[in-house]
Order: C-alpha cells, then sequence, then structure tokens
C-alpha cells in the first residue's frame, strides 16, 4: 500500500481532463497530499475548454459525455447530476426523455447534465449522408445506382480478399470495400491529417473506428428490423449522450474550483520547461517564469511528448538518450482552427422528422466530404446545448472546424482574413448566405491531434525509456501521444493514481487505456 511516512509532493502538467482528474483523485484518496498544477495557458480544460463570446459558448472540437466505464460516469455526476426535468428545448418542443428522478431542473439551475440527442452526418455533393453509413434507402438515392451498385461489389471483393493492414487505408478497404473508401474516408482523412491514408498507421483504425464496418451496419439494421428494443453495442452508433448545460468546460471549472477548495493549487499561463533528472528519478520542474528547481516526489504529465523529452534536456545534467530525442522531435500533429459564426439562420432545411428551433437541421456536427473546401467539420452549438446560444430562438450558433498545421497558410492568416474565408466556403457549398452573419470570432489550439504517422511508429522506444524513469506518469491524448476519447484521459489518470498507491511500478496498465479491442463495443 501507499506509505505516507511523509507529505507527498505531487506536481501535475496540463489542467486539461487528465490532469484535473488526477488531481483531484490525489487530493481525495492519498492523506496530506500536495498538488500542484502547471498549465500552459490561461484557462482550464484543454481541448475540453469553452469558450465564450458575447454570450454564446463554443466547444472546441465537440465532446460527447459517454462512456462504459463506471468509475468516470461516477465522476461527471458527481459534480453535475442528470437532468431531472426537460431543458429549454425539450420543453418548447415536447421532446420526450427518460429523465433522472429527482433530478434537477435546467431551466432552473446551472449545475445539471443534459440529455441530449445525438445526430451527426456526412455532407458529401450537397446531399446529407448518415453517419455511420446507413442502408436506408435514401442513401442508396443519395449515392445513385452505378455508385451503389460498384460499392456492393467492391464491398463483396474485400470480404473474400483482405488486405494486410499496414496502413489505415488497409483498414477502411477491408471494413468498407475500396468504393466507399474512396467515397466517404480517403479524401476526409487526408483534410483531417494533411497526409494521405495510406501513409497513416492502422492503430488509428483500431483505436477510433474499432469494430464499425458495413458488416456491423448490416447486424446492427437487422437486429433493429425485428427487434425494435434493440439498443447499440456500437460507440459509434449510440444515439444519446450527456453534456454539460453549458458545455463541457463548465464541468471541468467545477472540478478545478474543488481541487482549490480541497488544498491543491492550480498555477496558470506557467508553461514547464524544465524536468530535472537523478538516477531515473524526477527530482524537479522548471516553468518558464521561474528558475528555481520546483521539488517533487511524483511528476504526471499531459503535456505533448515532443516538448516532455525537450523540458527532460532542458532541466539538467541528465538527459535523454540522443535516438529518443530524435524521435521525439520529429513526431507529428495536427492543429485546429474553429471559426464561430453567429447566424440569423442557416441555408439548409430540415427535411428529418426531428424537430429543432427555427426547424434547424438537427446535426450536433456534420463532417464536410466536399473536396472543393478546406473546413473538416460543422458544429451546430444550438442542438448540443440550447443555453450554448444567448439567443437560440432566434440565432443560429456554429462552428467551422479546420484543421492544419501550426505556421502554414490557414495558420498564419489574420483573424479577419481567416474568418472570411470561413465564411465564403459556407456560402460557396449552400449552406449559410453571407448577408445572415451577425457576428464571427477565431478560436485556435496547437497540438490538437497527435498524429499517427512519422516517427509514431517508434512510439514504444519512447514508452520504454519513460517507463525507467519511476516517478514519471504520462497521462492523456498528448501525454501519450494517443488519439484518447476525454474518458480515455480520465482513465489513464485514474489507473496513475491506484498504482502510485499500491506502490506498483508496472505502468502498462496506464498505456494500455483505449487499445482493448472491446472497450467501447461492450461491457
Amino acid at each position: 500500500m501507499f506509505k505516507n511516512n511523509t507529505a507527498k509532493r505531487f506536481v501535475v502538467i496540463g489542467a486539461g481532463p487528465a490532469g484535473l482528474t488526477t488531481a483531484y483523485k490525489i487530493l481525495k484518496e492519498i492523506p496530506d497530499a500536495q498538488v500542484d498544477i502547471y498549465e500552459a495557458t490561461g484557462r482550464i480544460g484543454g481541448i475540453s475548454a469553452t469558450i465564450e463570446y458575447n454570450g454564446n459558448r463554443i466547444d472546441i472540437g465537440g465532446h460527447r459525455f459517454f462512456s462504459k466505464n463506471k468509475e468516470v460516469n461516477d465522476f461527471w455526476h458527481s459534480f453535475m447530476p442528470l437532468q431531472g426535468k426537460g431543458s429549454k428545448d425539450d420543453v418548447i418542443l415536447g421532446t420526450k426523455k427518460e429523465f433522472s428522478s429527482g433530478g434537477p431542473d435546467p431551466e432552473k439551475t446551472d449545475i445539471v447534465m443534459l440529455i441530449r440527442d445525438r445526430v451527426s452526418r456526412i455532407f458529401y455533393r450537397r446531399k446529407f449522408f448518415d453517419y455511420p453509413i446507413s442502408l436506408k434507402a435514401q442513401t442508396f438515392l443519395n449515392m445513385g445506382l452505378v455508385n451503389s451498385l460498384f460499392a456492393g461489389m467492391s464491398f463483396l471483393y474485400s470480404s473474400i480478399k483482405k488486405r494486410k493492414e499496414n496502413s489505415l487505408e488497409d483498414f477502411f478497404i477491408n471494413r468498407f470495400g475500396k468504393k466507399l473508401y474512396s467515397m466517404f474516408f480517403e479524401n476526409y482523412t487526408e483534410k483531417v491529417w494533411g497526409v494521405h491514408p495510406s501513409k497513416l498507421s492502422a492503430v488509428w483504425g483500431t483505436q477510433r473506428v474499432k469494430e464499425l464496418s458495413v458488416t456491423a451496419i448490416i447486424k446492427e439494421a437487422l437486429a433493429k428490423l425485428f427487434n425494435p428494443n434493440y439498443k447499440t453495442k456500437q460507440t459509434s452508433l449510440i444515439e444519446q449522450f450527456y453534456y454539460p448545460k453549458m458545455g463541457p468546460g463548465q464541468l471541468w471549472t467545477i472540478v478545478a474550483d474543488k481541487i482549490t477548495e480541497t488544498g491543491g493549487h492550480i498555477h496558470y499561463e506557467q508553461k514547464v520547461t524544465g524536468i530535472i533528472l537523478e538516477n531515473n528519478q524526477v527530482k524537479g520542474i522548471k516553468t518558464h517564469e521561474n528558475y528555481e528547481t520546483i521539488p517533487c516526489d511524483f511528476l504526471l504529465s499531459t503535456m505533448p511528448i515532443r516538448d516532455l523529452i525537450l523540458a527532460v534536456n532542458s532541466g539538467g545534467r541528465e538527459k535523454a538518450p540522443n535516438n529518443i530525442t530524435k524521435i521525439a522531435s520529429e513526431l507529428p500533429y495536427r492543429d485546429f482552427i474553429t471559426a464561430g459564426l453567429l447566424l440569423k439562420k442557416l441555408k439548409l432545411k430540415n427535411k428529418t422528422k426531428i424537430k429543432t428551433f427555427q426547424n434547424i437541421v438537427p446535426d450536433c456536427w456534420i463532417y464536410i466530404q466536399e473536396l472543393d473546401v478546406r473546413i473538416g467539420r460543422l458544429q451546430i452549438f444550438n442542438n448540443w446545448s440550447p443555453y450554448m446560444v444567448k439567443n437560440p430562438e432566434n440565432t443560429v450558433w456554429i462552428g467551422l472546424e479546420y484543421f492544419c498545421n501550426e505556421g502554414d497558410n490557414l495558420w498564419n492568416l489574420s483573424r479577419e482574413d481567416f474568418i472570411n474565408f470561413a465564411i465564403s466556403e459556407l456560402v460557396k457549398i449552400d449552406i449559410i448566405c453571407k448577408e445572415d452573419v451577425l457576428d464571427a470570432t477565431q478560436v485556435k489550439i496547437e497540438k490538437a491531434y497527435p498524429a499517427y504517422f512519422g516517427s509514431y511508429s517508434e512510439m514504444g522506444s519512447i514508452r520504454n525509456y519513460i517507463n525507467t524513469i519511476d516517478n514519471l506518469y504520462c497521462l492523456g491524448r498528448n501525454g501519450q501521444h494517443k488519439y484518447n476519447n476525454m474518458d480515455h484521459s480520465m482513465l489513464t489518470a485514474m489507473k496513475a493514481i491506484d498504482l502510485i498507491k499500491s506502490g506498483s511500478s508496472d505502468k502498462s496498465a496506464v498505456w494500455n487505456v483505449n487499445t482493448e479491442e472491446d472497450y467501447h463495443e461492450r461491457k
């Protein structure tokens, strides 16, 4: 068990979901622990932050609160209980949901988790397709007879002649066939990552798509046909999720407040630039504003691996081996820009049976597959939560998501030029009219997505090196250079603290989060 002869000093790098979960769990479960979080920015939540602009809120990247892990769900609901009565749109539209008995009323309190319907579709050739692709008649009508026939033959061929999965391209073709891959995966994936799927590791597919395939879609369709009460076991197909009333950042701000109330300290705008090692132990850290060594007994890092190794090499005499330094310096990342647009209305018409304010399309987000624009996804914040929008009855608040590289032409555009560019793209594909734009803003996020190409194939060497540093734990998305969901990031934190408490030196349970084949698919 954890021995507490003296107070233990814990340093946590990063105030995102993994870092905040780490700090809270330490303070709650380890007596007399001293906890300090060093956050490079001035905000809480990392990529799960919520940005407010003129009374409207942006969810960076879109965060569905869904997990089949009880500890994660219990954590969320300990801070924000599930709604017991209808939210603003539930009441006005007469939406029927299974509310929590005795739960709070969203119209009377802000500390509440909403139950939201998940709708997301693909926008391709100026038409909507279900996401994931369904077997509805409309799908085949939108594709056209020739494309539908080729897609069917291509899938049958790929089912018989499987590829060795050396790349993400192989992964997708094995599950969908070459025709569907070329229509719905190839170009969009290249838009997101900046490289062709043939250059990306198949590991990304196993972590993000897993068992989803045409075969899985057929099974789901048949199950629903013969059993109206059937509930999917496929994460990619869930129909409802939880969501904080004011966006994901609201929950993480509440967690941060609880940490400080419990005795923890959060140091904002303090980038860790030095990590001091002695005999495979972290002895302390340095920040860019504090050249004194800040001592610690345990270091739990969510900072990008590239920056972590750089900090080790800048910290003191003991440095990372040359090969580890080289691999880390070449790890690729994808950066992210969101344009927030406030509109009078969308040009898109709601042709679904789902009721919404102003009869806007019901999607939480839309995957933009059009080849003649650079936008990757479109979020409609009204549908995430009506409370994300200052005036949801009369305006539409959307987020245009762009994937880019820091320093490229898109990243370097001025705020005004970028917003004008984003508006012109939605006008081009007939989603909005320019004269309906009422207000706009821009949010940039560096290293939003750890990428699965380049020196990523040698991540095992970095992992092995980090494991030799007894009191260093790497957590979360960037901390492990793994495309973790929010609940996965939280689980890495939970497992790390469990290991520290038990005195175990085996960190494999932390690294293995989000590698189990059936984690998301089955309880």
